[in-house]
């Protein structure tokens, strides 16, 4: 076993690649199969104990652009260019295409299941459709209104869904889809959002260069400023604090900044900035129930940070990077049982885990 300090080193454990640039990865429940799509359109499943592949989709050309999992494993939802949210059954053997929603002209590049129930929401430029698994029916559809939708996410318990876009967000509460949506305005446009794991926090990050965190029901949020550009993603730890409060990462341009949330409330949330990614950083992640904190970036290098703090292990080999897709992020998947972290890299899947 090797050790860097206190930490575990990681290794990489298996390299494969499809036929054209991975789009997205995602690990299922079971924490022993991978899911993955490519920019012609497959989606296929890894089984990381015996490496073998099943093929639900072969490549048609048409990129597969977002795949999500229900909470209890039972579905797998892909969607892309064609418009279409195609789902499968996993559960049973072979897995089994069991719904096809077609949305013509439409290009779907956000979808999230419901963390509390099997219900699904995938937008459709300015509208997000919440479509239910138990009635197999689409139960809502949510008008933006502003912009199309660049951002999701549901609160950890299921009672809301936040968008984001041109103005800011959005949130809607589940027990009512008709009721009008609380509104988090901003000036310009929110590009990524993120509800922190206790539900208390949400944050958006901003077109214009700042971060706003908002404490839930309490209206005057916090504004971050001083970004070297566009907050483009965002991920919160758990709520391992002093204060009770969760760490928060984002990334601008190269630069990655962690925000914690000071006891004395003059200060309001105190930062540092983690440099060393030489290209634009493409992803972030804590790795589940710690602050280890994962980045991908333009440059090819996956940094891991003890405490959110210090550069403690950089992976390389990504040869081609991890390169902006239009319209969709970069995704950093880590499995809860042994600290595997996978992630997407030009036309290379890449996985690697703790020894």
């Amino acid at each position: 076993m090797v050790k860097i300090g206190n930490q575990q080193e990681f290794k990489q454990s298996w390299r494969g690649s499809l036929s054209d640039y991975v789009t997205a990865v995602v690990w299922l429940p079971d924490g022993q199969t991978l899911a993955a799509s490519s920019a012609t359109g497959e989606v296929v499943l890894l089984d990381i104990g015996t490496l073998q592949v099943s093929v639900l989709q072969k490549g048609d050309g048409q990129s597969i652009d977002c795949l999500t999992v229900s909470p209890d494993g039972q579905f797998l939802a892909a969607g892309g260019q064609t418009g279409q949210i195609k789902i499968w059954q996993l559960r049973s053997q072979p897995s089994t295409l069991i719904t096809t929603l077609d949305n013509p002209s439409v290009w779907v590049d956000r979808m999230a299941w419901s963390p509390t129930a099997n219900q699904l929401a995938f937008s459709l430029g300015r509208y997000v459709q919440i479509w239910d698994a138990e009635t197999t029916n689409v139960i809502a559809t949510l008008n933006f209104e502003a912009s199309s939708v660049l951002g999701m996410d549901w609160q950890p318990d299921g009672r809301y869904l936040a968008l984001c876009g041109y103005q800011g967000a959005r949130i809607w509460t589940a027990q009512d889809w008709d009721e009008d949506p609380e509104a988090l305005l901003i000036p310009s446009a929110s590009v990524a959002i993120a509800w922190s794991h206790d539900g208390n926090y949400i944050a958006d990050g901003n077109l214009d260069n700042t971060l706003t965190v908002l404490e839930w029901e309490n209206p005057n949020p916090w504004v971050m400023r001083g970004f070297p550009g566009k907050v483009r993603h965002l991920t919160w730890s758990e709520p391992l604090t002093r204060t009770g409060a969760p760490l928060l990462a984002s990334c601008s341009s190269d630069a990655i900044v962690v925000w914690q949330r000071d006891a004395d409330e003059s200060i309001g949330w105190a930062s540092q900035i983690l440099n060393a990614h030489e290209g634009i950083v493409r992803a972030i992640a804590f790795q589940p129930g710690t602050k280890l904190l994962t980045s991908a970036a333009e440059d090819g290098w996956v940094c891991l940070w003890h405490n959110a703090q210090q550069l403690i292990q950089t992976l390389n080999g990504a040869n081609q990077g991890f390169p902006a897709s239009p319209g969709i992020p970069t995704e950093i998947n880590w499995r809860l049982e042994d600290g595997t972290v996978s992630c997407a890299s030009g036309q290379n899947r890449r996985m690697t885990k703790e020894e």
